[in-house]
């Protein structure tokens, strides 16, 4: 069978691009404001009592209207929410129980579940979004971008880009339950002959997430010809992936070895200000507070340019220091102790990510299969079928105003 050396050449221009491998993406949700999400579920509670105890142009105000949405425009439920579809502007009951996303590359936060208060909320990710699903967030290219073109989690991901042009969404599964694998047809197959009947799609997955890379055209995965490069790509990216989905689906939650684990030293003070890095004593320091150890390359650790540490810190404390009057204002008064156990879990994925960077690295050159080949397999070009949701039709769901919508 065909294959080259591609990985060592640079010739990115013939190595298959991510969204022909998995060809089904999603665009990042739009919130159109920016109360609905937040690092805390009791503030976005608050937020929604705040506003529906408003009335009048005082409710018009603090909902923030944007072109796609109004406290009067109808929306359809969320697929998988029980949230009320009657007009906004009538609302009187409880707020729907917040869910966690990711936001952006590594920050988990929570969401207020209702479509009438999201611009572009994405039903078609919610709608294949359960316990068996896992989604490929695509990180946006950038000139000399050293971090990851590519993360993965379990939870719904809003694919918020810390810089540059945001990526898009690729869940695993075309539908719920883990079925039918988003990827092109014929290329499990290829594989299969390959390097043997034990490749599925989550180790497809799995080796997506140790050899994805940036490239002007778009994130670029080569597919190593070489059964034990392949073996030894799966391996890794096993390990990347039970260190990025934190836990999900009964996995191992991500630990530092005995002895690197990250610790409070010092207490995190009620409402820090600043955050720093000492590298000789490897302490993270937040205000008076200090955590240590934290290696260095959980430090550096950036998307798109950006220092995750420094961004996850900065979305905790940077808007408390200028008052409001909107919904944003309404946030914990002090640091919750909550927050400093999602730091040090931060802190051991980015140590832990970046440890592994090397054993990337190793892997990134060798013999690949050649475009021509996929093409003779009829992987490639994708049909444009395989670029479209899958139709779900199992359930129903609820439209604007109660009634039901036709899917």
């Amino acid at each position: 069978m065909a294959a080259r050396a591609g990985a060592g050449s640079g010739a990115d221009e013939d190595v298959p691009l991510l969204d022909d491998l998995m060809p089904w993406s999603v665009r990042p949700l739009r919130t159109g404001r920016p109360w609905v999400t937040g690092p805390d579920a009791g503030s976005l509670r608050a937020r929604w009592e705040r506003l529906v105890r408003a009335e009048g142009a005082e409710r018009e105000r603090l909902f923030r209207p944007t072109r796609s949405r109004t406290p009067r425009t109808p929306a359809a439920a969320l697929p998988g929410q029980a949230a009320s579809t009657v007009r906004f502007a009538r609302e009187t009951g409880p707020c729907p129980e917040p869910v966690r996303i990711l936001h952006g590359p590594f920050d988990e936060q929570w969401l207020i579940p209702d479509h009438r208060l999201i611009d572009a909320a994405r039903p078609e990710l919610w709608r294949v979004a359960d316990s068996h699903q896992l989604f490929a967030v695509e990180h946006g290219y950038l000139p000399q971008d050293t971090g990851p073109a590519v993360s993965v989690t379990a939870l719904l991901p809003d694919g918020h880009s810390p810089a540059g042009r945001p990526g898009r969404i690729r869940p695993l599964y075309r539908r719920p339950g883990g079925l039918e694998p988003n990827l092109a047809p014929g290329l499990l197959t290829l594989l299969r002959a390959r390097h043997g009947d034990a490749v599925t799609a989550e180790s497809l997955l799995a080796w997506i997430a140790t050899a994805a890379r940036h490239s002007p055209a778009g994130c670029a995965v080569p597919l190593p010809a070489d059964t034990s490069r392949w073996s030894a790509g799966v391996e890794l990216g096993r390990e990347l992936l039970r260190v990025q989905l934190r836990g999900a689906g009964g996995r191992e939650r991500p630990r530092m070895p005995g002895g690197r684990r990250p610790y409070v030293r010092a207490a995190v003070p009620a409402a820090p200000t600043t955050l720093e890095y000492d590298a000789t004593s490897e302490t993270l320091v937040l205000g008076t507070g200090r955590i240590s150890p934290v290696p260095p390359g959980a430090w550096e650790f950036r998307v798109g340019g950006v220092r995750m540490l420094e961004l996850w810190f900065g979305r905790r404390t940077a808007a408390a220091a200028e008052p409001e009057d909107g919904l944003d204002a309404l946030r914990p008064p002090v640091w919750p102790q909550e927050w400093t156990s999602e730091l040090l879990e931060l802190v051991t994925v980015l140590g832990l990510l970046a440890g592994l960077r090397p054993r990337q690295e190793e892997l990134a050159q060798g013999p690949e299969i050649a475009p021509e080949e996929l093409r003779a397999a009829g992987v490639l070009p994708v049909p444009a079928a395989a670029r479209r949701p899958a139709s779900v039709l199992d359930h129903q769901e609820e439209g604007p105003d109660g009634q039901f919508a036709l899917l």
